[in-house]
């Protein structure tokens, strides 16, 4: 997959979406998706970093459990074959539920018009 790609597949899940988070004051409400790639766990073969593998982070919060957009990022995820790790806590503070989803990706090169993006 491409970056575009990732973002593009989370878009299908039809809420908000934004790397990492929102820009600030814009008052985003919930229910949203940030996602991040905290780290990479690159396939290494002759002394160079072969295929790029990072893992993504998926945090999706909501006002209140909502099983129905949770089993959305789920679909999006086993539509391209991702097999994830999911996590949920509850945010008394945010008055928010978060619920993480875990995930390694293949990102292959980015072309448009035969330049790397």
């Amino acid at each position: 997959m491409t970056y575009k790609e990732v973002k593009k597949m989370l878009d299908t899940v039809g809420i908000p979406t934004a790397y990492y988070q929102f820009p600030d004051k814009t008052g985003q409400n919930p229910p949203f998706i940030c996602f991040f790639y905290p780290d990479n766990i690159d396939f290494i073969a002759d002394d160079k970093n072969y295929q790029k593998i990072v893992r993504l982070v998926i945090e999706l919060y909501t006002e209140n459990k909502d099983f129905d957009l949770e089993e959305s990022v789920e679909s999006a995820l086993s539509q391209k074959d991702l097999v994830y790790t999911r996590a949920e806590e509850k945010l008394d503070d945010e008055r928010m539920y978060l619920v993480v989803f875990e995930t390694n990706v293949v990102i292959t090169e980015e072309i448009n018009n035969g330049q790397q993006d």
